[in-house]
């Protein structure tokens, strides 16, 4: 399996999929048990014995704060994997200072008696060595008991890849390539009316709250009085599909901005979409102009967020509109993720539509002014912007964070997530 896994793979592709997808899967892996014998160790050491040492790596330094992982080696031609192991060379070891004071090993039971390891235990204080028998008796971790908060992670599987799952998945697989085009095709050619019901009994499962279609709420009062201004909807960010699902719910067209998105994905788009520059006035004048026109869906964390928190709200929606109309939205895949950080973005919205019952919460929120006054005191536009994640959040039970595209990408892609200007 290591040789199908690595075999030609250049060695960042393979360190970027361990920091980027792997800590997921062990994260959901972690023995609270084996989690309490490092906690508070000030130094540890890690034998790795079944998988590859770039594939723990990442994950135990950063997370369970390992100073030292040992494990076998990939053998490279040419800055490219061949798939053939190799033992861990002295030099890694050697590189590492020891304290024999301070240094703990942890291991499984059968990897003491391997040379390196050997070495490396040697010269720890303790050895924690485990058994197979016990890592089955240990028990998971909940979310809220993770070492640090996992917010970003990256990869199309949504589910555990265990085999069962997998064969399920490739038993799919030749059902959804042909169920997603069809899907695909009528959410972008079919009236909403038309469209939100037949994917209802396609498998497409989408719940509304508060509809402003139905509460009368948002002008759609028959004798309304036309405003020369667009409404402005601000909600958090899931899949590129949240500004469609709106427009769905209200049945009717508006328009939402993007940024470093395909034009495949534009093209398909059954709304509008005004391409921002992150240019702050150039971005003001497109947005301004566009709610002349209508109305606008902005999703102001600047990117999407998989795990039940919200990034930062950039402030400059604050400065266009005298109030705004809150969206929260939350989705469920339970085979893919319709988000990447990857250059097959244009790929997102069908790895969404490939899921057997993809799912969409949609819930609008009472409209929130813009010009508050606090204490006395006038909000600035970043803190109006917080005021307004904080309210999405209370009601998705989602946590702010100060995070931001930038801070993503750089985790899971090593660049800052700018656009490609030659795209």
């Amino acid at each position: 399996m290591i040789m199908v896994c690595f075999v030609g793979l250049r060695e960042e592709k393979v360190v970027r999929v361990a920091r980027a997808t792997l800590p997921k899967y062990f994260l959901e892996d972690l023995g609270r048990e084996g989690l309490e014998v490092v906690s508070g160790v000030k130094r540890v050491a890690g034998v790795c014995r079944l998988i590859p040492r770039v594939m723990a790596e990442a994950f135990l330094k950063e997370y369970t704060e390992f100073e030292v992982v040992v494990g076998r080696e990939v053998k490279m031609i040419r800055g490219r994997y061949v798939g053939f192991l190799r033992k861990e060379s002295e030099g890694r070891l050697g590189q590492a200072k020891f304290d024999q004071n301070e240094m703990i090993g942890f291991g499984s039971s059968s990897s003491y008696f391997d040379y390196d390891h050997h070495q490396l235990f040697s010269r720890c204080k303790q050895v924690y060595l485990v058994t197979p028998e016990e890592k089955r008796k240990w028990s998971p971790l909940s979310r809220d008991q993770y070492p640090r908060p996992l917010i970003f992670h990256d990869g199309r599987l949504a589910f555990r890849p265990t085999p069962q799952a997998t064969l399920a998945m490739f038993m799919w697989l030749p059902l959804a390539l042909p169920l997603t085009v069809l899907r695909t095709i009528i959410f972008v050619k079919l009236p909403y009316s038309i469209s939100v019901a037949i994917g209802s009994v396609i498998g497409v499962t989408t719940r509304v709250i508060n509809s402003p279609v139905d509460t009368g709420k948002v002008g759609s009062e028959p004798h309304a009085q036309p405003s020369p201004q667009g409404h402005l909807y601000v909600c958090n960010h899931r899949t590129l599909l949240d500004p469609v699902y709106i427009s769905a719910m209200l049945n009717k067209q508006v328009s939402t901005v993007t940024y470093s998105v395909s034009r495949v994905s534009e093209l398909l788009s059954p709304i509008g979409t005004v391409r921002l520059t992150r240019n702050r006035d150039e971005d003001w004048r497109r947005m301004e102009q566009s709610l002349k026109q209508g109305d606008l869906v902005v999703c102001p964390e600047g990117t999407t967020c998989r795990e039940p928190y919200l990034l930062r709200f950039s402030p400059l929606f604050v400065e266009l509109v005298d109030e705004v109309y809150p969206v929260a939205l939350v989705n469920w895949s339970s085979m893919f993720h319709g988000t990447s950080t990857g250059n097959f973005k244009y790929l997102d919205h069908f790895y969404y539509f490939m899921n057997p019952r993809p799912a969409y919460d949609v819930q609008f929120m009472d409209k929130m002014p813009t010009r508050m006054v606090i204490q006395g005191k006038r909000c600035e536009s970043k803190e109006v912007a917080n005021l307004v994640q904080g309210e999405i959040g209370r009601i998705l039970g989602f946590r702010s964070t100060t995070l931001t595209r930038k801070d993503k990408y750089l985790r899971l892609a090593g660049n800052e997530g700018f656009a490609d200007t030659k795209q």
